[in-house]
């Protein structure tokens, strides 16, 4: 009777196999780069209703200048918070810098938005030489 020995030890990698997680993360990223382009020039407001409405497609324009006013009074240039102070020079870089894109900035103010506010952002908007400001409302029903 001899010793039997099993020589399957030798048969096991211990190598990982990455090929899931790559494919995984590959299925992230993709999701991760769609969804990014939505959710950044975003501020949630309450826009006033009026008859006729500008057109929304030209504020949605990935090169187009959206200053948001909300509620509590915040001033947003795209998706980022500004003091009023500091939004007129703001203004100024980002036209200089889209040399081919409009030159018309889009204001969306909350309906219930202290005027005071809106007014101190419109002057402010003013301030840095901008000549067409557009107002976005919502489109009343008839």
């Amino acid at each position: 009777m001899g010793i039997s020995k099993r020589d399957e030890g030798k048969k096991v990698s211990s190598a990982i196999n990455v090929t899931p997680m790559v494919d995984v993360m590959l299925v992230l990223l993709i999701i991760f780069m769609v969804i990014t382009p939505m959710l950044n020039n975003k501020v949630n407001v309450d826009l006033p209703i009026a008859a006729a409405a500008v057109v929304m497609e030209d504020a949605n324009k990935e090169d187009s200048t959206v200053v948001a006013v909300t509620r509590d009074g915040k001033t947003f240039l795209g998706g980022d918070q500004v003091q009023v102070d500091d939004l007129g020079a703001k203004i100024t870089a980002r036209m200089d810098a889209n040399k081919q894109g409009s030159k018309t900035v889009f204001l969306r103010a909350d309906s219930r938005s202290n005027y005071g506010k809106v007014m101190d952002t419109v002057d402010a908007i003013r301030s840095a030489g901008v000549s067409q400001l557009a107002m976005l409302t919502e489109k009343k029903d008839q």
